[in-house]
């Protein structure tokens, strides 16, 4: 019953169309990504607090939430496994990958370093691995409503890559940044 862990058929959690099972995380504020080389900053891009399948990520990934506290149960300091290491990101995102903000073709104008979402295709996964693949454009395949979350880049439910993180876009040659980034 690996998918307990998230999702359950019933009680799940309100207002959460992925049925979702597992504690969230009582971080109210996170430090968001900020950078001088964030061009398109103070204009179409708007880098807030997580949101959506970014902030569900965060219930095991920010360290407050223990893997198994799920379906009532409460893990943590009662007993439960706590992620460690560089995958507990904690509540401080400013040097990771901004997310759960609007890429979209005005954006990357704007920013000039970014492909058209809306007409730029990409093939995600690797067949070499026995992954999955899918084509389409950035935002048909990357986006979550139009937002960059972190699912654009990473699947827990798919075998894309045999990278070992989850992702959908090869490490390799910086394959994962260049589906995006025109740089």
């Amino acid at each position: 019953q690996i998918c307990v862990t998230c999702h359950t058929p019933h009680n799940a959690k309100a207002g959460e169309t992925t049925l979702w099972n597992h504690t969230l995380s009582s971080v109210s504020s996170y430090t968001v990504y900020d950078s001088p080389t964030l061009n398109a900053k103070g204009g179409a891009a708007t880098i807030g607090q997580p949101t959506g399948v970014s902030k569900l990520c965060l219930s095991c990934h920010d360290g407050t939430v223990a893997i198994d506290s799920f379906g009532g149960t409460k893990g943590g300091a009662d007993g439960g496994s706590m992620i460690t290491g560089n995958r507990n990101l904690g509540s401080d995102l400013s040097n990771d990958h901004p997310i759960s903000f609007t890429y979209d073709d005005t954006l990357a104008n704007t920013d000039g370093g970014l492909f058209l979402p809306s007409s730029t295709s990409v093939t995600i996964g690797d067949t070499a691995v026995g992954g999955k693949t899918k084509t389409g454009t950035i935002a048909a395949t990357m986006l979550v409503g139009g937002l960059v979350q972190c699912s654009s880049c990473h699947d827990v439910h798919n075998n894309f890559t045999a990278d070992g993180k989850l992702l959908r876009v090869k490490l390799a040659g910086s394959q994962i940044c260049l589906t995006c980034h025109n740089k």
